[in-house]
């Protein structure tokens, strides 16, 4: 299927490891050319060469950090006029015990999952709404859906966002700007496997065991490969996604049960 996007200019943040890479990839490997944003240049430099080699798009980097001020003014600025924005935390989530966090911690979770990638959304949107055509998706958990023990501040802030956005979309969608949410599982990234070795340490037990456990929870029966969710990202990019709107999209091998 073309997907309509060659030619097409797309920001995503958090992309030189994990989803993000895999998003980056699965969009320049549709035509689209690319303004990659992680806080480690030699990393997202090795990517972008990567991805320059294999697909032959524009590659710009900006090595800085997506949840402060400073930072999303430079993605902006040196982006220009984009058409799709990935907005990718990529920051690990760390769990905790409700009666430790303060309104500082509440607040820093707050600024990564909520306020970040609303004014990354924010600075790109007019500019969408004016060339009558955008494409944002953001990236979640599949927790927003069933949240978990010990995660309250995350999931909080990442449903906080998903509200935001279904109150805006009743407007952009007029204007073919379209914002969804994806709402990945287990993957098979490297943020994965160090909280698996992160939950072994604190619960007194072997990585290994730890993993046999997490695969057996998944229906599908196994961790899902990155490009799995690039993919599903590339897609509800296109033109022919125009009518997907304001969904919170769960990409998990069949963990979540419900009908909704």
């Amino acid at each position: 299927m073309d997907l309509g996007l060659k030619g097409r200019k797309a920001i995503v943040s958090a992309a030189s490891k994990g989803l993000g890479r895999a998003c980056a990839f699965s969009l320049a490997r549709e035509g689209v050319d690319l303004v990659l944003n992680a806080r480690t240049a030699a990393d997202l430099e090795a990517t972008a060469e990567e991805i320059r080699a294999e697909t032959g798009v524009t590659v710009t980097t900006v090595a800085t950090d997506f949840n402060s001020d400073e930072g999303r003014d430079e993605i902006i600025a040196k982006a220009g006029d984009v058409d799709i924005l990935v907005a990718n935390p990529g920051i690990r989530q760390i769990p905790g015990e409700f009666p430790e966090w303060d309104k500082a911690e509440w607040q820093y979770w707050l600024d990564v999952h909520f306020f970040s990638s609303l004014q990354m959304i924010t600075g790109v949107l007019p500019g969408m709404r004016a060339r009558k055509f955008g494409r944002i998706v953001n990236i979640s958990v599949s927790f927003i859906k069933f949240p978990a023990p010990h995660f309250a501040h995350s999931h909080s802030a990442r449903l906080a966002l998903s509200g935001a956005i279904a109150s805006m979309v009743k407007e952009t969608v007029r204007d073919n700007v379209t914002i969804n949410t994806v709402c990945p599982g287990f993957f098979d990234t490297d943020a994965l496997h160090t909280n698996l070795h992160n939950h072994a340490r604190r619960g007194n037990t072997t990585y290994e065991a730890i993993v046999e456990n997490r695969i057996q929870s998944v229906p599908a029966g196994r961790f899902a490969d990155p490009s799995e969710c690039g993919d599903l990202v590339a897609f509800l990019c296109s033109d022919q996604a125009g009518f997907i709107v304001g969904q919170n999209i769960v990409n998990d091998g069949g963990v979540y049960q419900g009908l909704f």
